[in-house]
């Protein structure tokens, strides 16, 4: 489907990007720029940086870079088309009606197909799971306390023992193997032919949160391994952006969700009247994971099981929800194992009352660390204090280190003002390691950028676009001297010519229009990369306009210096004068940003 400039321009400019990203990913003002973790890539130090000033994102970690169309496309899974309507809608503008480009008509035909597929998978599980052959699946289920009511909300279904019967079924349907290879419903073999991927499973379907099945997870009932077995990745499913619930979870109001460990757990708790459990598919809890329930609330309440393994996952969890902007708490489930187990022992008033005695993810991760000290021990006792400073010297709200210092006190009795003192040291020790781990990273950075003599020129032309981009004047103080000629790689050389025709025609410099220009994902986040260059703004005004000048006529000079090699290699000796004549006029040449 097309759309013209004009219309494509007005939903990019009614959608903040900084509003936008910010509902997906906690953004903190730095500078210029917003500063975030990446919702991309698994990171610990934000650097994921989005421009308001351009509308453009960039990760310097992974290299993902675009504007607010590029984001929902590669966060959503979207079609161009796809992220322009949810921006449109979100914006409260009506797009006109057009057909579709056969290129977008292809993926959403295909999208929708795989959702198909997966419907009738649903529909076939469920059915045998009703059939003689389900008998010991339905066993199983009842056994486990669920109701046929909870069953048939969750649309819990069984693969049979026989290893073929979905591929054969969809067969029927006249679905072809090269198709179903896309589905990660069955494995096709050239010599054996197809076969299901889940046999002799109980089968939990994974929706999206419009209720669409997107994939599957199957459970054995006895002994076997995996004890869980999840469907692929394909079009429809990442199970790093999704959780399984969450399609429930979302309409139940609650302004917290309980994070569980399985599927069990949800639909027991679910069952019981918690409608607002949710549980990661079959991995561990990401930074995108906590990304997507941000989008819905501001608190979590983990509710792992109880042994060493759930304590563990639940103290790597509780940092990323942090850093997601979400406050958590932790329920104390023992004697028993599980949301699950603990239900069915004393019931859903019971589990209310423990999650209201939840403690704070703080005093949780103390709770766990005092466990490890022999209190009646002075070394391990003081090593125990140092411990937990260490923690309140990591809280960067001063009201908020201030209140659990006083709280710790009056648990520990270590005296407010030593804590107080022990907690400044450490942070002023933290704040020195830090300072030096950055310088030493970027030094590494640096020494792994210098590379082939040509990059210094890349990182010239792309220093120059992102200088005339933050400053769009600068263009009056070099087009006499610099044209899109001079950028001699693509895409420097295509953007240069944008940004040069922008300015001519307008007088200012739009980076995420010029982005939007480029048709994929890829090429647009070179694009943004060429627009994320570092202007040092610590620099003086002197040091600013040499940096300035230096960088133009570098430009200019490797420009010059190829087209003399031409010259050169045609015998062009009149030509090859000329540009010697420039490169003098060139060194003597100065430029002032002012």
């Amino acid at each position: 489907m097309y759309y013209e400039d004009s219309i494509v321009e007005e939903v990019r400019t009614k959608n903040d990007i900084v509003d936008v990203i910010g509902s997906y990913v906690k953004l903190t003002k730095k500078g210029a720029n917003h500063m975030g973790l990446c919702p991309f890539h698994g990171e610990k130090t934000p650097s994921f940086s989005v421009s308001q000033s351009k509308q453009m994102y960039r990760c310097f970690g992974c290299g993902v870079g675009g504007n607010v169309f590029t984001f929902l496309m590669e966060y959503e899974n979207y079609t161009f088309v796809e992220a322009l309507r949810v921006l449109a809608e979100r914006a409260g503008i009506e797009l006109p009606q057009k057909e579709q480009s056969e290129e977008a008509k292809k993926s959403h035909e295909q999208k929708n197909k795989l959702l198909e597929a997966n419907r009738l998978a649903a529909r076939y599980y469920y059915a045998i799971l009703r059939s003689d052959r389900g008998q010991g699946a339905m066993e199983y289920l009842r056994n486990r306390e669920l109701t046929d009511e909870t069953m048939q909300h969750f649309g819990l279904g069984y693969s049979d023992k026989f290893g073929g019967g979905l591929y054969k079924y969809l067969k029927k349907e006249g679905y072809s193997d090269e198709f179903l290879k896309l589905t990660g419903l069955v494995n096709i073999d050239e010599q054996k032919g197809g076969s299901d991927k889940f046999w002799n499973r109980v089968m939990f379907p994974i929706m999206d949160i419009n209720n669409k099945v997107i994939a599957f997870g199957g459970r054995v009932m006895g002994d076997g391994t995996p004890k869980y077995l999840n469907s692929p990745e394909t079009k429809l499913f990442d199970k790093s952006r999704n959780l399984y619930g969450l399609n429930f979870a979302r309409t139940s109001r609650k302004s917290y969700f309980l994070l569980c460990e399985g599927y069990m757990d949800v639909i027991a708790l679910h069952q019981a009247g918690f409608t607002n459990a949710v549980a990661s598919l079959g991995t561990a809890f990401t930074g995108l994971h906590a990304n997507l329930m941000s989008r819905y609330v501001k608190e979590v309440i983990l509710t792992y099981d109880s042994d060493e393994a759930g304590t563990k996952a639940a103290l790597r969890a509780i940092p990323i929800l942090k850093e997601s902007g979400i406050s958590a708490r932790v329920i104390n489930m023992k004697p028993y194992k599980d949301p699950d187990e603990f239900i069915k022992a004393l019931g859903a008033d019971e589990y209310q009352k423990r999650i209201e005695q939840a403690v704070s993810s703080f005093f949780f991760e103390i709770a766990v660390l005092e466990q490890q000290y022999d209190m009646q021990d002075p070394e391990q006792k003081t090593r125990f204090y140092n411990e937990i400073a260490g923690k309140l010297a990591g809280f960067p709200e001063e009201i908020e280190r201030n209140n659990y210092m006083e709280a710790i006190d009056r648990i520990y009795h270590m005296g407010y003002e030593n804590l107080r003192h022990l907690v400044n040291s450490i942070g002023s020790r933290k704040l020195s390691q830090q300072i030096a781990q950055e310088t030493k990273e970027r030094d590494r950075e640096a020494g792994k950028k210098k590379g082939k003599p040509e990059e210094g020129i890349f990182q010239s032309q792309k220093m120059l676009l992102t200088w005339i981009a933050e400053e769009p004047k600068v263009y009056d103080k070099i087009n006499s001297i610099i044209s899109a000629e001079d950028f001699t790689e693509e895409p420097y050389k295509s953007v240069a010519q944008m940004v040069f025709e922008q300015y001519e025609k307008e007088k200012m410099i739009t980076p995420a229009r010029i982005i939007g220009r480029f048709e994929s994902i890829e090429e647009q986040a070179k694009v943004a990369e060429l627009f994320s260059a570092s202007v040092r703004e610590e620099l003086s005004e002197q040091e600013r306009n040499k940096a300035f000048s230096d960088t133009v006529v570098r430009i200019r000079k490797n420009s010059l210096e190829c087209a003399g090699k031409k010259a050169i290699e045609e015998n062009n000796v009149a030509e090859y004068q000329r540009i010697i004549k420039q490169m003098s006029e060139l060194s003597r040449l100065t430029i002032s940003l002012r």
